[in-house]
C-alpha cells in the first residue's frame, strides 16, 4: 500500500480506533487519522464520509472506520461509488470482504467487537489480497447501475 490508511470513528468508536492506530503503528504502516479525537457525542456519518469520500476520489486506496456497532459508518460508506465497505465481525468476515468483495474500506463495531478481535480483523483485513477471477466480475458489477 503505497497511500496512508485513513482512520476515523465517532466518539463510540473512539477507543477501539485508538487500538488500531497503534496496531498500525506496531504494523510500521503509514495512517491518517481523520477523527473524532475526543469523546463528546459527535455524528458518525461525518467522519464516514471524509473517509469514503477519499477513497471515491482516489486520494486513498483504504480505510478502516469505527462507530458503536459498525453498522452505521459501513451503511454510510457504501452510498460512495467506488466504495466497498464491510463490516466486518470476525475473521472469516474479515477475510472474505477482501478476498471475495475487494472491500476498500473496513468496518468495525466499537461497542459490540471485543477490542482483541477487532485487531485481529484488522491484520486479516490488511493481509488478505483479492482473489479476483470470477469475484472481479462480480465486483465489476456493484458500480454498474
Amino acid at each position: 500500500m503505497a497511500q496512508p490508511i485513513l482512520i476515523a470513528s465517532d466518539h463510540a468508536g473512539l477507543e477501539l480506533k485508538e487500538r488500531v492506530r497503534q496496531l498500525l503503528e506496531r504494523k510500521g504502516l503509514a495512517y491518517r487519522d481523520l477523527g473524532t479525537d475526543a469523546t463528546e457525542p459527535v455524528d458518525y456519518p461525518d467522519f464516514a464520509h471524509r473517509v469514503a469520500e477519499a477513497i471515491g476520489n482516489g486520494s486513498a486506496e483504504r480505510g478502516i472506520l469505527v462507530c458503536g456497532t459498525g453498522i452505521g459508518v459501513s451503511i454510510v460508506a457504501n452510498r460512495h461509488p467506488g466504495v466497498r465497505a464491510a463490516f466486518a465481525f470476525d475473521e472469516v468476515t474479515a477475510r472474505l470482504g477482501r478476498e471475495h468483495n475487494d472491500a476498500n474500506v473496513l468496518a468495525l463495531g466499537g461497542r459490540t467487537i471485543p477490542h482483541d478481535l477487532a485487531e485481529r480483523i484488522v491484520e486479516i483485513w490488511l493481509e488478505t489480497p483479492f482473489a479476483g477471477g470470477r469475484h472481479a466480475v462480480r465486483v465489476g458489477k456493484i458500480d454498474a447501475r
